[in-house]
Order: structure tokens, then sequence, then C-alpha cells
């Protein structure tokens, strides 16, 4: 047996103790604590930024149109799990 059929055998047999609302419940929890993980990082990459912009006030600009392209990318993220989630939740 290969390594991935040993895995799937063993995800099926620890799954089998548990309701399938149960388990969607779970996945819909895993898709919201990533939007979790994606809004703290948000909030570090502002900090972050605004110490880069008080010490280097002259590359406020660069600072901050790099800011907002990355803001960007981890929005995309956070959208992306909640539409997860809520497939999860809504259609499974």
């Amino acid at each position: 047996m290969n390594m991935l059929t040993v895995l799937l055998a063993d995800t099926t047999e620890a799954a089998a103790g548990f309701s399938d609302t149960a388990l969607i419940a779970i996945a819909a929890a895993v898709a919201i604590l990533v939007a979790a993980g994606a809004a703290i990082a948000m909030g570090i990459a502002v900090g972050k930024a605004l110490e880069s912009i008080a010490r280097q006030p002259e590359a406020d600009k660069k600072i901050s149109k790099t800011l907002i392209l990355g803001l960007v990318f981890i929005e995309t993220c956070i959208i992306y799990a909640l539409v997860v989630a809520i497939l999860i939740i809504f259609v499974m």
C-alpha cells in the first residue's frame, strides 16, 4: 500500500464516528479560521507599514502602494475562505 491509501483509510476510519453535520461544521469552522488568520495578517501588515512610514516618511507613497496591493491579496484569500464556508454549509 502506498502512503496516500493509508492516510485515506485512517481519515475514513476517524471520520466514521462523526455525523455528516458535524463534519460540515468542522470544515466550515476551518474556513472561518483561515479568514480570521488572514484578518490578523492584515493587522500586522498595516502596523508594519505604519512603522516603515514613521522611519522613512519620504517613502510613504511607495510603502502605501505596496501595502494596498498586499491587502488586496489577503482580502481575496478571506473572500475565498468565506465563499467556501458558505458553500460547505448550504450546498453540502
